[in-house]
């Protein structure tokens, strides 16, 4: 448990995201450890933001409540095995707890996850004094509603939709922003739609008991390796939420504009689904055996792809819409980095590993014998598509793994999914009986070996980014681990060390690439690289480097055991958007292939 000292001019070394995440699949919402809610969007993950605090101090708004008086220290940790989340605030007068949670739990056989976002209050010692505020805002802090009072609620008029906080505060003390001693429990509902009308109390502690059944329920259900399970319990928990479940979808982050570097402008929108996580995003949910959320992300994979007759875009929104515009808001930034982006132009690259990240995506559907003949559906149709796009595509030149806005090359990367994707094709075509499938994957499946053999660098005894260049990138780790490059092979542990010498940096940590792009020399590692030279360290037998090195990348993670995208190397501070669904899966599977090395030394 760390703690956080207000307004005492503590100068930190390390800059980290002082915020716990809660969600229920159809929202989140970021509190940070003076108990404000920072971040959340409603109706959906891609929507406006109702508080952003985190871009903007003053056009965010403010949920938050604090003591009375100016210096405290404050607390936050999750309810174990849960993703509800609790602040311990002690000031002068006491001490309180603040339980922030947004509902889910199965009912009436269906999930119930409303847009309600709930906080319980409650004295732990003392007589505390606390202000209330509670000042929701609209499309991107340029609409301030007007707050009408109730008998026990108060509505914010001029939202896009019916946004109301009922509550058994004084709702005066709320809207003069009073300090009032916290003498009993408190409650606030506050609602995107259809109001609480129920009783206040008694409804607040059953969702909380429900909410908590459910989420430990969840991890027990979850087949979560012993290999550090407690972090793994933490990033299968944080990836859940990631998953939009109306859909399907799992984004990226739940945030925009979180600069990778300060003043680097790479500020992002990630609040979108990317096709090239599909791959490791389905097996992270494979490893801890939940085939609920792997089915319903294939679904959305399918209902995105199967209209779509050219080519699949890189990424698209939580519903599947295609033009995701990028634009720039007038936002002051965090820590005053801009621009604050809305939208991604990366949905317009061409990044040609997306059609075999569909394809390794189906593969389950025929090959697990755990999901039986009747349960499937006829994707013959998509499968041989998505082959032919490949085979449309394949010289094509395209912006990679890392979405170069300015560069086009023939990437390893692209090449090595052409083949994964092919053979995944080869081993359905075999279950469908399918010879033209066959025929096709097969011949797509040799020329990707041709063109990654292009990419070796003789003098380095490695695989290069691309063809006809010799710097190298850490996406081509994916050689060894997805079995290209057999880790017992002395091929294996020369392009290992081919890309240490370049990208590795202190404690395991690991860069993308050093060389410049778009918008000069990346100044962080990227963690989801990481994980990656663990899981390979892993492949080769270098098994106590690779426990080593987890070790020391899960010690970069904040308070409460989440993930940022990136961290850099001299002070381990942690930037880019937050908390990262790719670094948790990169967690989940980089525990899990230890976990197996461990367990059967032998198949080192």
């Amino acid at each position: 448990m760390y703690s956080f000292k207000d307004n005492l001019n503590l100068t930190m070394s390390r800059h980290t995201y002082d915020f716990g995440v809660i969600g229920n699949c159809a929202f989140t919402a970021h509190i940070n450890l003076k108990t404000n809610v920072s971040w959340m969007c409603w109706p959906r993950f891609d929507s406006s933001f109702i508080f952003g605090g985190l871009l903007d101090n003053k056009k965010g708004g403010e949920f938050s409540i604090k003591p009375s008086g100016d210096k405290f220290i404050s607390t936050q940790y999750y309810i174990e095995n849960t993703n509800i989340l609790c602040t311990e605030v002690e000031g002068d007068d006491g001490v309180y707890r603040v339980t922030d949670f947004a509902p889910r739990f199965f009912q009436t056989d269906r999930h119930y996850r409303p847009l309600m976002l709930i906080r319980k209050v409650e004295r732990i010692k003392g007589n505390p004094k606390v202000i209330v505020k509670c000042e929701p805002t609209g499309d991107y802090g340029k609409v301030t509603p007007e707050p009408s009072q109730g008998s026990n609620h108060i509505r914010f008029l001029g939202l896009d939709g019916a946004v109301r906080l009922t509550t058994n505060i004084s709702l005066n003390y709320i809207l003069e922003e009073q300090s009032f001693i916290l003498n009993e429990t408190k409650y606030m509902v506050l609602t995107y739609g259809p109001p609480l009308e129920a009783a206040l109390a008694e409804t607040v502690e059953a969702f909380l008991t429900k909410t908590t059944n459910y989420w430990r329920g969840w991890i027990k259900t979850a087949s979560i390796v012993n290999f550090y399970q407690r972090e793994a319990i933490r990033s299968a928990l944080i990836l859940k939420i990631h998953q939009y479940e109306d859909t399907g979808a799992i984004i990226a982050a739940t945030t925009t504009s979180l600069p990778e570097s300060p003043g680097s402008t790479r500020n992002w929108d990630y609040r979108y689904c990317w096709m090239r996580d599909t791959f490791y995003t389905l097996n992270a949910f494979n490893n801890i055996g939940h085939f609920e959320e792997s089915e319903k992300y294939f679904h959305y994979i399918l209902n995105t792809t199967m209209e779509e007759k050219d080519r699949f875009q890189p990424l698209y929104g939580i519903s599947g819409k295609k033009s995701l515009d990028e634009i720039e808001i007038p936002l002051e930034g965090y820590h005053n980095n801009q621009p604050v982006r809305v939208g991604n132009q990366a949905y317009t690259h061409i990044q040609n590993d997306v059609y075999a990240q569909v394809l390794i995506s189906l593969l389950p559907l025929y090959e697990d014998k755990r999901i039986i003949f009747t349960e499937r559906f006829d994707s013959s149709g998509l499968i041989m598509k998505t082959l032919k796009m490949i085979e449309k595509t394949f010289d094509e030149k395209d912006a990679g793994l890392w979405e170069f806005r300015n560069l086009q090359q023939h990437h390893c990367y692209t090449y090595l999914f052409h083949w994964a994707g092919s053979s995944a094709a080869v081993k359905i075509a075999k279950v469908l009986r399918d010879q033209e499938m066959g025929e096709l994957a097969s011949s797509l499946k040799e020329r990707s070996i041709k063109m990654i053999e292009k990419c070796y660098v003789p003098k380095k005894k490695g695989y290069a980014q691309a063809v006809g260049v010799d710097r190298m990138d850490a996406s081509t780790l994916q050689l060894i681990m997805m079995n290209y490059l057999p880790g017992s092979t002395q091929n294996a542990q020369d392009h290992l060390k081919a890309l240490e010498a370049e990208l590795a940096a202190k404690k395991g940590l690991f860069y993308r690439y050093k060389h410049q792009d778009d918008f000069g020399e990346p100044e962080t590692t990227f963690l989801i690289c990481a994980f990656w030279y663990v899981e390979a360290l892993a492949c080769v037998g270098r098994l106590d480097e690779s426990i080593e090195y987890f070790e020391n990348l899960i010690s970069y993670s904040n308070h409460v055991g989440l993930l940022s995208e990136d961290v850099k190397e001299s002070d381990g501070s942690m930037w880019g958007n937050f908390p990262q669904a790719y670094s948790h899966v990169g967690l989940l599977n980089a525990a899990t292939r230890i976990a197996h090395k461990l367990d059967k030394p032998d198949f080192l």
